[in-house]
């Protein structure tokens, strides 16, 4: 965790290989590699697309690189570094690996006996309401947001400094908080959800840009136990908190803008589509 006294740059020179990270992370790329190799054996019963692998891989690459590599000790040294780490798992990671479909390719992975119990527990009724509850966009929406700010209350904040095991949740609350808000946006399934993910993207890229600014601007440093490793950065506290905030501030907002509009476009094309559909099959009634 963050050393009581002053830091190197010098230090950040190996990549971690703490076992609790890197052993899931080997697991889930053994698992959907099984997975996508069976399926793709299987094309003529859905398959799984190549762009869908290439998200996976994205996201399993840019996870590591916020986990394992010297990111993750320049972290514990300046907020900036935090920070980075942070949006790498929450606006990067989490939404490709949404669209990499992991749950129905890692089925494959497993026996056909075995997807059917997985399948049946995936059916049962407490499980069925439980995660419609979490990915509601409203609901998902409601906890990303939620964990965003309540994580960022600098008391919460400088437990992970001091604890792995409370950086470890902060991480876990990220990530898992991310999966459900950006699986409720791209993969809702529900045409009339798709207007709701445009003002739920929206309004997370205002509240997020609010909680960057009010770090940009603040007259005091909301964390002080980064002040030792800013200098040896070379930055004030200050600067290192000002700079974390304008990362969540523009590129953040950018990113969920740009995914409100991607939603937006594929809604409109949807509308277009059905619009087209009902137009032919009215064409070719026969007339009365």
């Amino acid at each position: 965790m963050l050393p009581i006294g002053g830091v190197g740059v010098r230090d950040l020179t190996e990549w971690s290989w703490e076992p609790g990270v890197l052993l899931p992370l080997l697991a889930s790329a053994v698992v959907y590699a099984r997975g996508a190799y069976a399926l793709r054996r299987r094309a003529a019963r859905g398959g799984v697309r190549s762009w869908e692998i290439a998200a996976f891989a994205a996201g399993w690459l840019t996870t590591a690189l916020a986990l394992l590599s010297p990111l993750h000790e320049a972290s514990e040294q300046i907020f900036t570094a935090h920070m980075i780490q942070h949006e790498l798992l929450m606006v990067v990671a989490a939404p490709l690996f949404v669209l990499g479909r992991p749950i129905p390719v890692m089925l494959w992975a497993f026996p056909r006996d075995t997807r059917r119990r997985l399948g049946d527990v995936a059916h049962a009724r407490p499980v069925r309401g439980t995660w419609a509850a979490l990915t509601r966009p409203v609901d998902a929406w409601l906890i990303y947001g939620i964990v965003i700010w309540v994580w960022h209350i600098p008391a919460f904040y400088d437990l992970t400094l001091r604890s792995d095991a409370v950086h470890a949740l902060q991480h876990a609350c990220f990530l898992g908080s991310a999966l459900l808000f950006w699986w409720s946006m791209l993969r809702g399934g529900r045409r009339a959800a798709a207007g709701t993910a445009v003002l739920l993207l929206f309004t997370t890229a205002v509240h997020t840009s609010v909680l960057g600014a009010l770090m940009t601007f603040s007259r005091t440093p909301w964390y002080p136990p980064y002040a030792a490793g800013a200098a040896a950065w070379g930055l004030t506290p200050m600067g290192d908190q000002q700079l974390a905030g304008l990362i969540m501030w523009i590129p953040l907002s950018v990113v969920y803008l740009v995914a409100a509009l991607a939603v937006l476009r594929r809604w409109l094309a949807d509308s277009e589509w059905t619009v087209a559909q009902r137009e032919r099959a009215v064409a070719a009634a026969p007339l009365r």
